[in-house]
């Protein structure tokens, strides 16, 4: 890991080593749009192109950083690294994703309601509370 002049990691070089650190990882790969699998957690939807289908690549990179980074505070305990830098990095980690469950959550705002809006019916309400219990789970954390 990259470290400032005094030793200590901070959010900014955490990421950079995260990233390139990230960038030998496999890629991770999702469920083809159409195709018929089983939907996730109990929260089924009829429809085969989700939200964030059109950013799914910057996604998935986004995802392999936080991969990074959470390898990085592995390696980081292991080498019995400052605690302080330690919660820097679980700081960044936290961050990183929290912007990208609100990048999603937008995304299912502008695809997914937006879509049950144009169709009517209880097809909105059941969209809209689905977002709101997203959102509240977001806020808990």
């Amino acid at each position: 890991m990259t470290t400032t002049e005094a030793g200590q990691l901070t959010p900014e070089t955490a990421v950079d080593a995260a990233v390139a650190h990230a960038s030998a990882a496999p890629a991770v790969t999702g469920s083809k749009a159409g195709s018929a699998t089983a939907p996730e957690a109990g929260e089924g939807h009829d429809h085969a192109v989700h939200g964030y289908h059109n950013q799914k690549d910057e996604h998935l990179k986004r995802l392999r950083r936080v991969e990074g980074q959470i390898r990085g505070l592995q390696r980081m305990v292991s080498e019995d690294t400052y605690c302080i830098d330690i919660l820097t990095q679980v700081s960044a980690s936290t961050k990183a994703l929290q912007s990208f469950a609100l990048q999603l959550l937008e995304e299912h705002l502008r695809h997914c309601v937006a879509e049950a809006a144009q169709k009517g019916g209880t097809e909105i309400e059941d969209k809209v509370e689905e977002a709101t219990k997203a959102i509240a789970r977001m806020l808990r954390t």
